[in-house]
Formats: structure tokens, C-alpha cells, sequence
């Protein structure tokens, strides 16, 4: 099996920062895509930021210029910087990645048990 543990949620205030990280462990062969997503009270699920296995990026437009998402492949981990938090930020955060197990062809998706972004003064 595929684990995923996400850290550094937190409350914080407007302006602030917070630094998420996300390791996978267990039976992975490959990691292809990894990427982060929230999920505000009453809202549906969104993309905030993806990170492929060659570096392609994607950012939503609401956090452009202020969250910065980066992956280091010799740990298996992604990591979600984020700058000049605002209230709209605040939501439960949830790793996500495609992972290629070992002794297997295609990637399934993986998703860690999420953590609480808070932001408010």
C-alpha cells in the first residue's frame, strides 16, 4: 500500500505564512504527478497547485504569486509554500498523488487525511 502524511497546517494570521509538506511512503515505484488541493465549509474540492514528475506546474489563479509548490523525488515528498495568506484561504488542504506501485503498469491516485488551513486574525 501507498501512505501519504501531510504536516503544517496551522492558524495564521492575515499576511502570513505557512509551510505544508506531504511524504509518500510504502510500496511506490514511481511518482508521477503530485499536487495539493482544498476544501473550504459548503464548497467542492479544488485544485490549488500541481507539480509533474518533470516539473510542469500548475497554479490556480487565486493563489498565483503567493503559494509556491515544489518536490523533492528522493523523498517522495511535495511541499506547498504559502505567502500573504488571506481569509478565502482557510480550508482543509489534502495531498494528492499519482503513484505507480511497485510491480504494477498504471497510477492510481493516492490522497493524504488533510490538514487545516486557518486563516484569521
Amino acid at each position: 500500500q501507498v501512505q501519504l502524511v501531510e504536516s503544517g497546517g496551522g492558524l495564521v494570521q492575515p499576511g502570513g505564512s505557512l509551510r505544508l509538506s506531504c511524504a509518500a511512503s510504502g510500496s511506490i515505484g514511481s511518482i508521477n504527478a503530485m499536487g495539493w488541493y482544498r476544501q473550504a465549509p459548503g464548497k467542492q474540492r479544488e485544485l490549488v497547485a500541481r507539480i509533474t514528475s518533470g516539473s510542469s506546474i500548475y497554479y490556480a489563479d487565486s493563489v498565483k504569486g503567493r503559494f509556491t509548490i515544489s518536490r523533492d523525488n528522493a523523498k517522495n515528498s511535495v511541499y506547498l509554500q504559502m505567502n500573504s495568506l488571506k481569509p478565502e484561504d482557510t480550508a482543509v488542504y489534502y495531498c494528492n498523488a499519482a503513484v505507480r506501485r511497485i510491480g504494477t503498469v498504471n497510477s492510481i491516485d493516492y490522497w493524504g487525511q488533510g490538514t487545516q488551513v486557518t486563516v484569521s486574525s
